[in-house]
């Protein structure tokens, strides 16, 4: 006996499944920040990588953390600098 197409009733989402569901609806939202923060952005994030940077000169005995401020460092300053050249990139007038 063949089924038609029969209809599978709805499945029940667990917890789990549906605190899952809303977080990434609210990880995909939208925001919207004031212009100053906007337009501070790039800098803030070079002047984090600097200070990170530096802050690795008088951490030298905490071996442990080292790769730490470096990996964080160099993300910031490279985010930074992206951000930076991608604005700079979108002023120009087209030739």
């Amino acid at each position: 006996m063949i089924a038609g197409k029969m209809s599978a009733p709805a499945a029940d989402l667990s917890e789990t499944q549906q605190v899952t569901r809303n977080t990434g609806a609210l990880l995909a939202k939208k925001i919207w920040i004031p212009k100053l923060l906007y337009a501070a952005l790039p800098y803030f994030y070079i002047f984090a990588g600097i200070s990170a940077l530096l802050a690795t000169i008088y951490i030298g005995h905490w071996f442990w953390i080292l790769p730490h401020y470096l990996f964080f460092a160099a993300a910031c300053l490279h985010m930074g600098i992206m951000i930076y050249r991608r604005r700079v990139k979108a002023r120009e007038p087209w030739d």
